[in-house]
C-alpha cells in the first residue's frame, strides 16, 4: 500500500494518507501570542482544513491526542472551544495530557487519526 504525502516540509508532512486512513501530524496555532481559547481556536480550524485536503472532516476522526502546556490552567478553556467544534457530532475519542511542548508561547498542539468517508 502506498502512502501520500500532503503539505510535505523540510522535516516532516503535514498529511499522511494510506488506504482509507489519514494522519496528521501536530497541529498548533499560527499566532502564538493568543491565549489558549485562541490558539485551540486556530488549531481546530487548521485541523479542518487539512482534513478537507486529505478528503474527510472531523465527523471522521477516529482518535485525537491533545497535548497542553499546563492542563491545570488551560483545560477548561481548551474544552470551551473543543466542545463548540464538536456540538454538531457525537463526542469524539481523545485523550488530552500535559507536555512540554517545543515553544514557550506554544499553549497546545494536536495530533488526529481519521479516515476518508466510504
Amino acid at each position: 500500500m502506498t502512502v501520500q504525502r500532503l503539505h510535505v516540509e523540510k522535516r516532516f508532512s503535514e498529511i499522511a494518507i494510506s488506504g482509507n486512513l489519514v494522519h496528521l501530524a501536530g497541529q498548533l496555532a499560527t499566532d502564538l501570542s493568543l491565549d489558549i481559547k485562541g490558539q485551540t481556536q486556530q488549531t481546530l480550524d487548521i485541523i479542518d482544513r487539512f482534513l478537507a485536503d486529505a478528503g474527510t472532516d472531523k465527523k471522521h476522526i477516529m482518535s485525537v491526542m491533545i497535548f497542553l502546556k499546563d492542563i491545570e490552567n488551560d483545560y477548561a478553556g481548551m474544552n470551551e472551544i473543543w466542545d463548540t467544534w464538536c456540538s454538531d457530532m457525537q463526542a469524539l475519542p481523545r485523550t488530552c495530557v500535559e507536555a512540554k511542548l517545543y515553544r514557550p508561547d506554544v499553549l497546545v498542539e494536536m495530533t488526529v487519526v481519521a479516515v476518508k468517508p466510504e
